[in-house]
């Protein structure tokens, strides 16, 4: 048996460890967040996290050393949007018809005690209240701030004389909410002015049917119409 040399030089050597493999990191999506812009308000967004991986370093004598990923799992967020109500609900056009509709139906009922029931108790209260010329004021001021624009005063007085000028007028009334707010001021006026007559002929016991409906849509001649039944009230009185 031939005995066993060790040399003193020579050194322990460890196996060979094989060269620490690292894993190709995942690909992290940018987030993205959903929004659903209808006429619906009261959607829903939907936010998509992003992945998110844990790592952990692990090493063996086999495998050497190495990293595992651990994803987890991606979460859809619900966010509930609060309610936001539109620029506008209603469009010019569909202002201007509807204050023009409900602002003649609303003084209708005052021409109507008028002609019908003159002289009754309810039909003078109801004819000295100031509530419809306020109504009709706050209307008549919303639809002129809706329709007025840098131009309108421009176009009013277009004269070097800043004077009204026909073709600056006509040009403004293409426009609905002009229209519109112009209405409101003549049923204004002419319910005022059909008061006025109503409240005359009661204080002279003259006739003022004829009048009062002619203020309705026709107001200088019902105002002209009055003063014609006034002078030939007159007139009959002093004949007799």
């Amino acid at each position: 048996m031939s005995p066993l040399l060790c040399c003193p030089c020579s050194t322990l050597v460890s196996p060979r460890l094989p060269s620490p493999s690292w894993a190709t990191l995942p690909r992290i999506s940018i987030t993205r967040v959903q929004r659903y812009v209808g006429s619906s308000m009261n959607s829903d967004a939907l936010k998509v996290v992003p992945l998110r991986s844990k790592q952990q370093l692990h090493w063996s004598f086999i495998g050497g050393s190495r990293i595992q990923h651990e994803p987890s799992g991606s979460r859809i967020v619900r966010r509930q949007r609060g309610f936001r109500p539109s620029a506008s609900w209603l469009t010019s056009s569909q202002i201007a018809s509807n204050a023009f509709t409900w602002g003649t139906v609303a003084v209708l009922p005052f021409y109507t005690l008028m002609v019908l029931a003159p002289k009754a108790s309810f039909t003078r209260r109801t004819m000295e209240s100031s509530v419809p010329y306020i109504a009709l004021g706050v209307l008549y001021a919303y639809l002129l701030y809706l329709s007025w624009t840098p131009d309108t005063f421009r176009m009013m007085f277009a004269s070097k004389y800043w004077l009204p000028e026909l073709a600056g007028i006509a040009k403004m009334f293409t426009n609905e909410l002009t229209v519109a707010s112009a209405w409101i001021h003549l049923l204004a006026v002419d319910l005022f002015a059909a008061r006025q007559v109503f409240h005359d002929g009661l204080k002279k016991n003259v006739e003022t049917r004829h009048s009062v409906s002619l203020c309705l849509l026709f107001c200088p001649m019902g105002i002209f119409s009055h003063c014609i039944t006034m002078l030939l009230a007159q007139m009959a009185n002093r004949s007799h």
